[in-house]
């Protein structure tokens, strides 16, 4: 079982309008609303290519219980209550601009941190890989998935880890290490404090630092150029074909439910690369954010190349 962690989920709500009028009425037509939240996204993609998964997290309020009501079928819930309300996230889609306001979420108790640890620890027994994405709520230490990832491994279990800033950061500092790391040049460029470029030599260079040492799998997205990767001392990288992009958001979260699905199934590691790379790719193809398309799979599939570098 692969079990998806989203500690800070959302509905995300969207509004299409022609035109953002600022300081004045706004009338939208069509409104959508879904379970959001990075991990979710890699929740619904696994499920609609048919892994095993189960989804846990906060949630709390109407906003949790609709959440629990827009979930994929196939997916078996084991979130965790908590007081405060889920929040929402909204896009304003204008003109062919995003505009987000996004709520920051409830503040998680003392308690109701350590009853998760405790719930979490729970579920271990039964997973075998563990994706754990996004931000963490108020409230939760900047150290609070070391102690997941802790848990995890004690368990024997792979952990895929997306996150960003200060949780990453503390992460790679610690001696707890992830199986596998997604970061792209933007998050590897914030982490180093210095500008990262495309160039394999320098990807090489920077994913040989001590700062990723202990790391089994570190895969670097490079959007239309692909990917570059490292798996323990060996580099890959991954070449893909051009696709018409449709909405690429969500496009990540799919590549980690990509990799997560690939730990899961044990797959060696060109197939690894191409599984995650292909899911990425058949995002970016769908209008709905974390969805594909599975009908479309072979074809992509069979035009993405790896090679050793």
């Amino acid at each position: 079982m692969i079990l998806t962690v989203t500690m800070n989920p959302s509905i995300d709500i969207s509004y299409p309008l022609e035109e953002l009028k600022i300081d004045t009425v706004n009338r939208v037509a069509e409104v959508s609303k879904t379970a959001g939240g990075k991990g979710l996204n890699v929740t619904r993609v696994l499920a609609e290519i048919g892994d095993n998964v189960a989804a846990t997290g906060l949630i709390g309020g109407t906003n949790g219980e609709f959440l629990l009501q827009n979930l994929h079928p196939n997916v078996r819930q084991f979130f965790y209550n908590i007081s405060g309300d889920t929040r929402n996230c909204i896009a304003v889609l204008h003109e062919g601009k995003q505009t987000e306001i996004l709520e920051a979420g409830p503040t998680i108790t003392a308690d109701e941190a350590r009853d998760f640890q405790e719930h979490f620890r729970s579920l271990m027994a039964e997973a075998d890989v563990v994706s754990i994405s996004g931000s963490l709520p108020a409230g939760l230490p900047k150290d609070y998935y070391i102690q997941l990832i802790e848990m995890a491994n004690q368990a024997g279990n792979k952990v895929v880890l997306d996150c960003s800033g200060a949780a990453l950061e503390a992460v790679l500092k610690s001696d707890v290490k992830p199986t596998a790391i997604k970061p792209n040049n933007e998050e590897l460029s914030q982490l180093l404090g210095r500008e990262v470029s495309k160039d394999l030599d320098e990807l090489k260079a920077v994913l040989s630092e001590s700062l990723f040492e202990g790391i089994e799998w570190i895969i670097v997205s490079l959007g239309a150029d692909g990917a570059f990767a490292k798996h323990w001392d060996t580099f890959y990288k991954v070449d893909i074909p051009k696709i018409q992009v449709v909405n690429p958001v969500g496009s990540g979260d799919s590549t980690v439910a990509g990799i997560s699905s690939a730990l899961s199934h044990q797959a060696d590691d060109v197939s690894l690369l191409k599984k995650a790379n292909v899911l990425g790719m058949l995002n970016a193809q769908e209008k709905m954010t974390g969805h594909v398309n599975v009908e479309n799979y072979d074809g992509l599939y069979n035009q993405i190349t790896v090679k050793e570098v």
